[in-house]
């Protein structure tokens, strides 16, 4: 069992990894802005209101746990998103550095996956203009923060193209840092099945200071 801080388990990936965790018997902190948007209740549950922008909060938020799990998103109507995306993610490993826990999973994107050698997702016009800020941002945070990390053990977990509600059938392929699809031509997985996946890892480390993702 490992004492888990859960950094936005009140959205959609991360009250899916919530559920997923508490379902494993895992004890759960779960970290949001709002406390009330937590409808789960278990005995190995815990909810802490904190300021992501906050690096202290955060450290004082994280400091207990064995591992952090971050499914931080300031929120894809956030005219800011592009830029609380960075702070936000800075202040989460400053905290988790600071707090001395060494393993942070973070639920990445699929925007920087690639599709063929030197494009990325992000690069083929597909993406709705209006998501881009938050794509952008969240792929700037690997390319910025966590390939130069070099003092913490951090993942950077890209969900297929289309994550959505689904079942959790336990059968994916995981890959690196290619766009996985299916026979005919998708890229699609359920949140079930990535939050199991995500759980998975955490319980047996598979992958270090790297990205690797996840699809049918």
């Amino acid at each position: 069992m490992a004492k888990i801080a859960l950094i936005g388990g009140s959205g959609f990936v991360g009250s899916a990894i919530l559920k997923e965790a508490l379902s494993r018997g895992h004890q759960v902190t779960a970290i949001v802005r709002n406390p009330e948007k937590i409808t789960a209740s278990d005995d190995n549950l815990k909810v802490q209101q904190a300021n992501i922008l906050d690096a202290g909060q955060v450290y004082n938020a994280v400091k207990n746990a064995d591992t952090v799990i971050s499914a931080y998103n300031p929120g894809w109507t956030n005219p800011n998103i592009y830029y609380d995306t960075l702070e936000g993610y800075r202040s989460i490993i400053d905290g988790t550095k600071k707090a001395g826990i060494k393993r942070l999973l973070i639920v990445g994107g699929a925007g920087s996956l690639y599709v063929k050698p030197g494009v990325r997702v992000m690069d083929t016009g597909v993406l709705p203009e209006a998501i881009l800020p938050g794509v952008k941002g969240l792929a700037e945070v690997y390319y910025t923060y966590l390939e130069p990390e070099s003092n913490i053990d951090w993942v950077f977990f890209s969900p297929a193209g289309n994550i959505a509600p689904g079942e959790r059938t336990g059968k994916f392929r995981l890959g690196k840092n290619d766009l996985i699809v299916d026979d005919k031509g998708e890229s699609r997985i359920s949140v079930e099945d990535y939050s199991l996946a995500l759980i998975d890892e955490l319980e047996t480390p598979k992958h270090h200071k790297e990205r690797f993702t996840i699809g049918y």
